[in-house]
């Protein structure tokens, strides 16, 4: 049996901790440079307003329907996801994160009533953190994400599903024919991992709702689309193809990458932004303790500015030793910048992408041609503790530019909210 806990709503409900006004409001949350939709109220959802909706076309809803626009909040999110995850780890002996709002929990061998006791853990969430979530309860992974799905759907959605289903959903309460009639009311498209694309070929082929797909042959699928569509179908049978990951996989590949909050035209603005993202891509290499063989750096203009003239182009830089040291792949991804700039044009977007990884556990011996410092291994400990401690950018490489220093790649966030647990001097002050 498993478990998925979701925070509802996850971006908005951060907001409306610290700021209970916002409740029975349509709240959006908005992406870099304050782009588009990235998480809505359910009071945005009801306006229409979709996901990935762009601001500029929804903007006039601010006055016309009192919409709120916020932009992404990412340190508080990602403290507030931290403190659920806390509570979460006690519904069962094994958790899996799955993202910043969702945790895969174990419950095999849990006894007594899962209905019960994820209620009890709703309640605590949201009295503890102030998160209202959806748990869904299968028997498997896919069952316990589609479950969840039902649950919050039910909630939302008052006579969409039997009531009784509402916020904590465990299917293995179900009868087979009551089970089937929830598959009947669900769309094929709500199952985790069948995208937009699959969708309309299990459509085209009279797969409309979850109950069709469930009663395919798995065989049948594996011919006519993918081993991945039948794993999907078999764990809708309930056989269990994906265990538990209590050790994320580490990544194929790091990227970081961004779109400027204004047009960059500048060499020296660019290889400001390229060093940095070159760092922040190393320090991810360093938590998975991996090794980068080489370093891959693009810059592009922005295809929505017609009138600009367009230019694209990237380039992969090989490493001549794997490293994680932010000076090798930074001087590589600068070293590829001036390979690919042209100085007539206006970017809009650039970023840097670590490829050919493995463990750091290989070593390569050959003659130390680069004249490494034997301490250079210390030196980005000692770089990622101080950025852990005082927060990003506080060490930096120098062609990054000057630390804290407003620069004109940043994105636009004109809408953020204060960091109100990750930052003393945001912290909210309550006065008796």
């Amino acid at each position: 049996m498993f478990a998925l806990i979701d925070g509802n709503n996850f971006y908005v409900s951060c907001e409306r901790v610290f700021r209970p006004s916002l409740n029975g409001l349509p709240v959006i949350v908005l992406s870099n440079n304050d782009g588009c939709a990235i998480a809505r109220s359910n009071e945005a959802k009801a306006l229409g307003i979709k996901m990935g909706a762009p601001w500029f076309q929804i903007r006039h809803m601010e006055e016309s329907h009192g919409l709120i626009a916020l932009s992404a909040n990412f340190a508080l999110y990602g403290d507030i996801s931290d403190r659920v995850a806390s509570l979460t780890a006690g519904f069962g002996p094994r958790q899996e994160i799955y993202s910043i709002d969702e945790s895969f929990i174990d419950l095999t061998g849990v006894r007594g009533d899962h209905v019960a006791r994820g209620r009890r853990m709703r309640d605590r969430i949201l009295d503890w953190v102030g998160i209202p979530c959806g748990i869904g309860i299968g028997q498997t992974k896919t069952l316990a994400k589609l479950a969840n799905h039902v649950a919050k759907t039910a909630e939302r959605k008052p006579g969409s599903y039997p009531a009784k289903l509402s916020q904590v959903c465990d299917f293995s309460t179900l009868s087979p024919d009551e089970l089937l009639d929830v598959f009947a009311h669900t769309n094929v498209e709500e199952v985790w991992g069948i995208g937009r694309r699959i969708a309309v070929q299990l459509n085209t082929g009279g797969v409309f709702t979850v109950a069709d797909l469930v009663k395919l042959d798995a065989a049948t699928v594996r011919r006519g689309w993918s081993v991945v569509l039948e794993r999907t179908v078999r764990e809708l049978q309930g056989v269990s193809c994906v265990d538990i990951e209590d050790i994320p996989p580490d990544k194929k590949e790091i990227a970081s990458t961004r779109s400027f909050g204004q047009v960059v035209t500048s060499k020296a603005d660019l290889t400001e932004a390229v060093t940095d993202f070159a760092a922040r891509a190393s320090e991810k290499l360093r938590k998975q303790r991996g090794l980068a063989g080489q370093v891959h750096v693009f810059i592009r203009t922005s295809p929505f500015r017609k009138d600009d003239p367009q230019y694209s182009r990237s380039i992969t830089i090989p490493l001549r030793r794997p490293s994680c040291d932010t000076i090798k792949i930074a001087g590589a991804a600068v070293l590829g910048l001036d390979a690919i700039y042209k100085p007539e044009f206006r970017y809009a977007k650039a970023g840097v992408m670590l490829l050919d990884l493995q463990p750091d556990s290989i070593v390569q011996d050959e003659l130390d041609l680069d004249d490494e410092p034997k301490d250079a291994g210390r030196l980005m400990t000692a770089m990622d503790v101080l950025n852990r401690r005082y927060g990003k950018g506080t060490v930096i490489v120098g062609s990054s530019g000057t630390a804290g220093a407003k620069r004109a790649w940043s994105m636009k966030q004109e809408r953020r909210t204060p960091a109100y647990t990750t930052c003393w001097e945001d912290m909210p002050r309550v006065r008796a």
